[in-house]
């Protein structure tokens, strides 16, 4: 099974939960409706990538771009967790990008087919190490960033989540449960774009000024 870091231990990871639309200017910029309740759909373990490692672009796509966001790694498991109880089944908090073949994606939208594979290929989720969730009392004082090839292409603060941390929790474990090692991503503000065999991509993780965490992959 695949693993992730956490205070140097090695975590197995049994699923990844993905987060869309949950932030508004990104809803706006894909032209979708902002949601009433949170939009969610799975990764295998199989598509993550450690840092230093290699994003591959599928051939039956020429359009995969990066969405850049905030993972969440599950120590305790549970189903139905009330809200209020959210933050102690959290172990970590890192950085992710959710690679997303946007014309597979969009086919399958047009013809009302499930759009899995542009979101669940091989290495499709970069992930960084996590730092431990007590660590960070305050989720909505960080920040995201991405540069592509050292420019930056996307910036988003975590305070303008739609739904934060503990209400995806809550919302996630009242239909499918959640195991310890699982990693949610929690969606991306705007700013998606597309990337090419060569470019570089660094994530980050922003506690004010200091980075708290990043994982850096190339595109081929």
């Amino acid at each position: 099974m695949p693993t992730v870091s956490l205070d140097s231990r090695s975590i197995a990871v049994p699923k990844i939960l993905c987060i869309g639309r949950n932030y508004a200017e990104h809803a706006k910029e894909m032209k979708a409706e902002i949601p009433s309740a949170p939009v969610f759909f799975l990764k295998p373990s199989t598509a993550l990538v450690a840092d230093g490692g290699v994003v591959r672009i599928p051939s039956i796509s020429n359009d995969m771009h990066h969405e850049v966001e905030l993972t969440v790694l599950v120590g305790t498991g549970g189903s139905h967790i009330p809200e209020s109880e959210a933050r102690k089944h959290i172990a970590g908090f890192g950085v992710g990008l959710d690679m997303t073949l946007r014309d597979v994606q969009a086919e399958a939208k047009k013809k009302g087919l499930p759009w899995a594979l542009a979101k669940g290929f091989d290495t499709s989720a970069p992930v960084s190490s996590f730092v431990a969730a007590d660590r960070v009392p305050k989720v909505a004082s960080l920040s995201l960033e991405l540069l592509v090839n050292g420019q930056v292409r996307q910036r988003g603060s975590l305070a303008d989540l739609i739904f934060p941390v503990e209400q995806l929790i809550a919302y996630l474990s009242r239909f499918v449960t959640l195991e310890a090692g699982d990693i949610i991503y929690t969606g991306t503000p705007e700013g998606v774009a597309r990337v090419i065999p060569g470019e570089t991509m660094e994530a980050k993780l922003l506690g004010g000024t200091s980075t708290l965490t990043r994982v850096t992959v190339s595109v081929q």
